[in-house]
């Protein structure tokens, strides 16, 4: 019909035809039809092709975030570092990753209940998000627990960016109603900072930040108990 000629189909198919280079006027009507319905079968398929590589980008997108939070889970997480790692050995650029454990977030949980325990973690990512770049890698690796990845950052940059983060998150008070005059509770950040070494793997590398974050915890309580 006259009106197919200039359908996006009609469109397709004759830019198909023309990259197989076949000439349709030079074909008898039979083969000309079998040639179009081809065609049309094939642009049916890359249709159907193209729908399931986003369902699958969509998948992995998915798979690769927290199932509360803006920001990777811990299996992906691990496998950024890995990745990170990686570039970091072969390039010999700098590599730091920062641990991160709540404060009173189970005081949160009893006095409120989990609602407001799951919203102070998203407050929580989002002040993560806003205060590092688009390159670092951000996860949550379980309950109350952050970790960022800085690439080509040395330890003292980390620090400094350690105390920004910390300093932000302590400023979170969570009560049961905004503007009730009552204190509330307090959050905290304290965090762990290593320098990624040739020869540490992800696995130690997380490891290592974890007993460092422990450290700082605990330095943190002492300060509290003296004030």
């Amino acid at each position: 019909m006259a009106d197919d000629l200039y359908s996006p189909q009609a469109h397709e198919r004759r830019a198909l035809l023309d990259v197989l280079g076949v000439d349709l006027a030079a074909l008898d009507l039979r083969t000309r039809a079998a040639l179009e319905a081809l065609c049309d079968e094939v642009l049916v398929l890359r249709e159907d092709v193209d729908q399931l590589r986003d369902a699958l980008d969509e998948a992995v997108s998915l798979a690769d975030n927290d199932a509360l939070c803006p920001v990777f889970n811990r299996r992906a997480f691990e496998r950024e570092i890995r990745r990170e790692i990686a570039l970091a050995a072969r390039f010999r650029t700098p590599l730091s990753l920062i641990y991160i454990d709540l404060d009173n977030f189970k005081q949160v949980n009893d006095a409120f209940g989990h609602a407001a325990g799951d919203e102070v973690l998203i407050r929580v990512s989002e002040i993560l998000l806003r205060l590092t770049r688009e390159t670092d890698i951000v996860g949550r690796l379980g309950g109350d627990e952050f970790g960022i990845v800085l690439a080509q950052a040395p330890a003292e940059d980390s620090r400094r960016k350690a105390e920004q983060l910390s300093h932000e998150v302590d400023q979170l008070v969570v009560r049961r109603e905004t503007g009730e005059s009552s204190p509330g509770i307090h959050i905290g950040a304290s965090c762990g900072i290593v320098e990624w070494q040739p020869g540490l793997v992800a696995e130690s590398l997380i490891s290592a930040a974890d007993q460092a974050m422990f450290a700082q915890k605990a330095r943190r309580k002492s300060v509290r108990r003296a004030t």
